[in-house]
């Protein structure tokens, strides 16, 4: 498209590929574009050999050839461990060294390699939260009245049936991941005794959660784009146009002229009169660091996550019951709450110590294993 001076224009679609559109972000093993029948075959054989292991076994290989990719992943992160490995399996290199040389190209940073192209620009389209719950709500009512049930009905006949019967249907992968499908398992997987009232709010049931997923994925949309756009550190990062569209009616005015204003002046060089979203500072970035909560028989990757886990009501339990089991005495609220500031004092994010164990009134162990790429 470039060559023939056309416009690229890409609209929607899953955030993780837009990034790998505008960064080099995807590892290349130079095996995974070929067609059925070339060659290419083996791979995806070796892929199916790879998830019939268990997740401990996988977990195991991967930290004897990539200990670093397997300390940042959830020892339960099945698709990913598998990733890793097979990346290892076809190329020769590590995981890790994969995304460490390339995130070390000029214009790199700690989420990817530089951008595949010059002078890009991002609209976000966003508008008012509630105004946007009232539409993706219409939006599933339309779907079912364009015969959503009726094909989730006839797919699961042809193909989940079975999967349901041999207790192999696994909703983290391929289209079973896609919402509008897992919502209405249970209404799908009915027995055939159900009564018709029965099914109803099965159904009923489906289409609630249905919604709730839809609105729940329109917010973590929106928190991609602030933290992948919007805070991403390094100097390429393309201007980010906001763009207002709550009403509709009033398209023309809000998002296609000023979007096209603001094409026509990047393509001249000039500054557009709308002024970008501007990025915000590089803010502590959430290590992947590895965390036991042997309270609670817990592994939790990441800072943040380790941090808000410390402050959960079931964390708060697990201390009082052991406190209790401990000194043969209940713990006061004010007790615990002080035990959970110490314990999150003690591995705020950021925290550069390569192992660290919090103090004995927070009775949990944390060890820290630093992952930079």
């Amino acid at each position: 498209m470039h060559s023939r001076d056309t416009l690229p224009v890409v609209v929607g679609g899953t955030n993780y590929y837009i990034e790998s559109l505008l960064w080099k972000v995807l590892v290349d093993t130079g095996q995974e574009t070929r067609a059925p029948g070339d060659g290419g075959d083996g791979a995806l054989d070796r892929k199916l050999e790879l998830e019939k292991l268990g997740v401990k076994e996988l977990h195991k290989r991967l930290a004897e050839v990539d200990p670093k990719m397997a300390a940042m992943l959830h020892p339960n992160d099945k698709r990913k461990i598998t990733r890793s490995l097979q990346i290892h399996e076809m190329t020769g290199v590590s995981h890790t060294r994969w995304l460490q040389e390339q995130r070390g190209q000029e214009g790199g940073d700690g989420l990817g390699g530089p951008l595949r192209y010059s002078d890009p620009c991002i609209f976000w389209l966003h508008a008012d939260m509630e105004a946007l719950d009232k539409r993706l709500d219409a939006r599933v009512d339309e779907m079912l009245s364009a015969g959503l049930i009726e094909e989730l009905k006839d797919f699961h006949v042809r193909f989940n049936q079975q999967k349901v019967q041999d207790d192999s249907q696994d909703y983290q992968r391929g289209i079973f991941q896609s919402i509008g499908f897992k919502e209405f398992h249970e209404f799908l997987t009915a027995p055939e005794s159900s009564t018709q009232q029965e099914r109803d709010a099965l159904k009923d049931k489906g289409i609630e959660a249905l919604k709730i997923a839809t609105r729940r994925y329109a917010r973590k949309q929106n928190k991609w784009v602030r933290n992948r756009f919007l805070k991403r550190p390094g100097d390429n990062v393309p201007l980010v146009f906001g763009l207002e569209v709550t009403d509709v009616s009033r398209w023309e005015e809000t998002v296609l002229n000023p979007a096209l204003q603001i094409l026509d002046s990047l393509s001249k060089g000039e500054e557009p009169a709308i002024q970008p979203i501007r990025v915000q500072g590089e803010e502590q970035r959430n290590k992947r660091s590895r965390n036991t909560c042997d309270l609670c028989d817990k592994i939790i990757i990441g800072d943040l996550e380790w941090t808000a886990h410390l402050k959960s009501k079931k964390h708060h339990h697990h201390v009082r019951k052991k406190r209790k089991t401990d000194s043969g005495c209940e713990v006061s609220s004010s007790a615990v709450d002080s035990i959970s500031e110490d314990s999150s004092a003690a591995v705020a994010p950021g925290s550069t110590e390569a192992s660290q164990e919090s103090s004995s009134e927070t009775v949990t162990t944390h060890k820290e294993v630093p992952v930079t790429f």
